[in-house]
């Protein structure tokens, strides 16, 4: 598949600007009545200052195996089992990288399997319902859930895709945003009781590498408001909208040519699974996929002086699961 542009993405970000100045009018510019907009409900599980209780690890990392489901499994139960981060009866928002129309074997979006087995953990924690979605910049949202491949297998495992609907992106306050202090963030996530970040690990042109953090920008509808000042803005996002845990997806790890791909040549199976309520923290482990340190990609150290999390891995308790 074709590589899009810079200019192109913005071209079509663009277009969803256009969309939601539209529903800001018909909304009378003010929020969704309903709508919590509080960003306490999107605290970290723990400050980056203390350990979590219990003997569990702050990260996990398994690898090995032919089976995606079985690596979240092992490394959920490592940082303290989905039961931790899923009440009984809540409604549990799911974000995977799913921004183009492409299958996952480009490894532009977030494996198939592991979308559904995260799905099948947080319905097994108890959860009352599990929505699924991300507004791709590539195709309708209907059209890319099926494409590649996370729309049916979610449905399987008993979540829901939700199709993106314009006028349900909301003009949020970010009170704690540096660069970005008014965004539209869709209406779902604004309401979810726990958030669970999935993200693909693969590079990307401008930003170096997609991972946990900059995955949230696929619940904003104006991508390109963001890249004018890229870091920042990422950071400032996730200090409104911020997961109880991130995943991350490296079973194939897309090396250059991110964010969209579209040659073998750019991918590396690595069968890898990360997990940890730390975003910060399970960013900077992925580095490593690709020789980089987190001097490098300049929103791990934003993100860490805005407390989203610690970069510091080497201080914390990290458990190393291998399936063979």
């Amino acid at each position: 598949m074709k590589s899009i542009s810079r200019r192109e993405l913005f071209r079509k970000a663009a277009v969803g600007f256009g969309a939601v100045t539209l529903s800001q009018w018909l909304s009378g510019f003010a929020p969704l009545s309903g709508i919590e907009h509080s960003s306490d409900r999107f605290s970290p599980l723990f400050p980056k200052s203390e350990t979590p209780q219990g003997d569990f690890a702050y990260l996990a990392v398994a690898r090995g195996g032919p089976d995606p489901e079985e690596l979240i499994r092992r490394a959920v139960a490592a940082i303290g089992g989905m039961e931790r981060f899923v009440p009984k009866g809540a409604k549990v928002f799911i974000k995977p990288n799913m921004c183009i129309k492409a299958p996952a074997s480009q490894g532009a979006t977030t494996h198939p399997a592991v979308a559904a087995a995260v799905v099948k953990l947080a319905l097994e924690a108890g959860a009352s319902k599990v929505m699924v979605m991300d507004f791709p910049f590539q195709g309708s949202s209907e059209s890319v859930y099926e494409v590649c491949g996370v729309g049916p297998a979610v449905k399987a495992a008993g979540g829901e895709m939700v199709p993106i609907s314009r006028v349900k992106f909301v003009p949020t306050d970010i009170p704690d945003g540096v660069k970005l202090r008014k965004t539209a963030i869709y209406d779902d996530i604004l309401k979810a009781e726990v958030i669970i970040n999935v993200p693909v690990a693969k590079s990307h042109m401008e930003a170096g590498v997609t991972l946990g953090l900059k995955n949230m920008m696929g619940v904003v509808n104006n991508r390109s408001q963001m890249h004018v000042s890229l870091d920042q803005s990422i950071v400032d996002l996730n200090t409104r909208v911020r997961p109880q845990l991130t995943i991350i997806d490296a079973i194939r790890v897309m090396l250059r040519g991110g964010p969209t791909g579209g040659s073998p040549d750019y991918l590396k199976d690595f069968n890898t699974i990360i997990a940890s309520p730390d975003v910060v923290a399970a960013d900077t482990y992925a580095l490593s996929f690709f020789n980089k340190t987190k001097d490098q990609i300049p929103y791990i150290g934003l993100a860490e002086k805005a407390g989203l999390g610690r970069s510091d891995i080497e201080n914390i308790k990290i458990e190393e699961i291998s399936l063979g």
